[in-house]
C-alpha cells in the first residue's frame, strides 16, 4: 500500500515538474549506460582474464588478483599515496580556496576585483598537457629554467627528474595552482548569497571587518564547505590522473613517491596488459570511496544533519 502511494505521489511529481525531470534525462541517461549497465564487468576482478574467452569464459580466481596486490606491496604503496595526496589536496585547496574568496570579497575596487579572479582561474582551462610542458621546461635537467639560473649563478645543476621527494611539492603545487581558481568561485558565490542586512547589522552594533569575516562570513560558508569536503572525500582514492601522468609520465624512479592508484592501473593496462589485477584495484578503488563517504555522511549527519548529503 505505502509503496503504490510512494509512486503515486512520485508520478504527480513528476507531472507537476516535467520540464526540471527532462532537463535532468541526460545526465540520468549517462549514468545508467556508463555506471550501472557496465557494473557487470566488475567481475574481471575475480577472473584470470583471456580475451579469447571473455569475462564470463575465463577462469574464476577468487580473490587470488587482490592477494597478489597485497603480497607484492604495491596496493599498499599506491593507497598511501593517494590517500596523502589527496588530504594534502583536499585541506590545502579549500584552505586556500577559501582565504582567497574571502579577501577578494572585500575588496571594493570591481576594477581589481574582476581582473583578480580571472587570473586566478585562468590556470583552470590549462590542459593538463600544457601543464606538463610548463613543469618540463622549468625542471629538465639539460635546459630547464630553473637550471640554467642556477649556472648563471654559478651554480650546479640539480637533477629534478632523479629526485623523487621533490615532487611531491611540485605536484602539489601544481594541483592547487590549476583548482584554486574554479573553487573560489563557488566560495565567492556562497559569499555573495549572504543577506548585505546581515553585514549591515553588524557594522552598526560596531564589529570590525575581521570580527564580521569570523562571525558571520565562516559560519555561513560551513554548509558549503562541508558539502564540498563529502564531494571531495568520495574521491579521495581517486588519484588526479592526468596531472600524475603529465608531470611524471614514464619515469620509474618517481614511481615510489608519485605512484597512485590511477597510473597504476593505466600502466597495467598498457604495459602488461593485466586486465584482471587493474580491475581489482579499480573495484577496490570503488567499495572503498563509497565505504568512506557512507561513513563521513553518517557522521556529518550525527553532528550536523542539515549539512549531510542524505
Amino acid at each position: 500500500m505505502k509503496t503504490k502511494q510512494g509512486f503515486h505521489a512520485f508520478g504527480k511529481e513528476i507531472r507537476r515538474n516535467w520540464v526540471l525531470f527532462l532537463m535532468l534525462l541526460p545526465a540520468i541517461v549517462y549514468f545508467i549506460i556508463f555506471s550501472y549497465v557496465t557494473m557487470p564487468g566488475a567481475y574481471v576482478a575475480f577472473v584470470n582474464y583471456n580475451p579469447n574467452q571473455g569475462i564470463f569464459g575465463s577462469d574464476f580466481v577468487g580473490f587470488k588478483n587482490f592477494e597478489f596486490l597485497i603480497k607484492n606491496g604495491d596496493l599498499l604503496r599506491i593507497t598511501k599515496n593517494t590517500l596523502l595526496y589527496n588530504v594534502v589536496f583536499l585541506v590545502l585547496s579549500h584552505t586556500i580556496q577559501i582565504t582567497l574568496a574571502i579577501m577578494l570579497s572585500e575588496i571594493t575596487r570591481k576594477r581589481f576585483k574582476k581582473v583578480s579572479q580571472s587570473v586566478i582561474l585562468l590556470p583552470h582551462f590549462i590542459s593538463y598537457v600544457v601543464v606538463g610542458v610548463f613543469a618540463y621546461n622549468f625542471f629538465n635537467f639539460d635546459n630547464g629554467f630553473i637550471n640554467s639560473i642556477l649556472v648563471n649563478f654559478g651554480g650546479e645543476r640539480f637533477s629534478f627528474y632523479s629526485t623523487p621527494w621533490v615532487w611531491k611539492f611540485i605536484i602539489v603545487f601544481f594541483y592547487i595552482w590549476k583548482t584554486t581558481g574554479y573553487g573560489m568561485i563557488v566560495y565567492m558565490a556562497t559569499i555573495t548569497g549572504i543577506s548585505s542586512e546581515i553585514y549591515e547589522a553588524s557594522y552598526i552594533d560596531g564589529a570590525s571587518r575581521f570580527q564580521r569575516i569570523k562571525l558571520i562570513t565562516l559560519p555561513l560558508m560551513k554548509p558549503t564547505f562541508i558539502l564540498l569536503m563529502l564531494f571531495g572525500l568520495g574521491g579521495i582514492l581517486r588519484g588526479s590522473f592526468d596531472l600524475f601522468y603529465n608531470l611524471i609520465g614514464t619515469n620509474s624512479i618517481l614511481y615510489h613517491s608519485t605512484d597512485v592508484i590511477d597510473t597504476y592501473v593505466y600502466r597495467s593496462l598498457v604495459g602488461s596488459f593485466n586486465f584482471s589485477s587493474s580491475a581489482a584495484v579499480g573495484l577496490y578503488q570503488s567499495v572503498f570511496g563509497l565505504i568512506l563517504v557512507l561513513g563521513i555522511n553518517w557522521i556529518v549527519r550525527k553532528i550536523e544533519p542539515d549539512s549531510a548529503l542524505f
